[in-house]
Order: structure tokens, then C-alpha cells, then sequence
């Protein structure tokens, strides 16, 4: 199974690229429960994550919960 190591805002994880999405360095994209899903461009990111921090998602991170990242 492909894995990469991923940065959540500083924070590091390890997410599995098994479902398919052409990730690569600097690239953005949505993670759910642990494995890519999708790349999306720097404006949805920076937006999601935007939202994310006004909702106060952020600390979720640490529980291994669901975010936008950038490998």
C-alpha cells in the first residue's frame, strides 16, 4: 500500500494514497480517515483550511481526525 508522510499545519501524519489520487510534493489534498481522496488547488485549500480554523477544527489534528494537507 503507498503511504506518504504529510503536513496538517506543522503537524506530521502518515495518510495512504491507495485510493488513488496523483499526489506529489506541494501538492494539496482532502484526507479522510486516513487515506488521499482527492487533490484539490491551493485556493480550495487555503479556503478549507481557512473555514476549518474559524470552526475550531484544527485541534482534531492531533486525534488523527480529517483535514486538507500538503505533502
Amino acid at each position: 500500500m503507498r503511504t506518504t508522510k504529510v503536513s496538517f499545519d506543522g503537524i506530521i501524519k502518515e495518510v495512504s494514497l491507495a485510493l488513488g489520487p496523483e499526489a506529489w510534493v506541494d501538492d494539496y489534498v482532502l484526507v479522510h480517515a486516513g487515506a488521499a481522496i482527492s487533490t484539490i488547488d491551493h485556493k480550495e485549500a487555503a479556503r478549507t483550511f481557512d473555514l476549518l480554523k474559524q470552526m475550531g477544527e484544527l485541534a482534531d489534528l492531533e486525534d488523527d481526525n480529517f483535514q486538507n494537507f500538503r505533502l
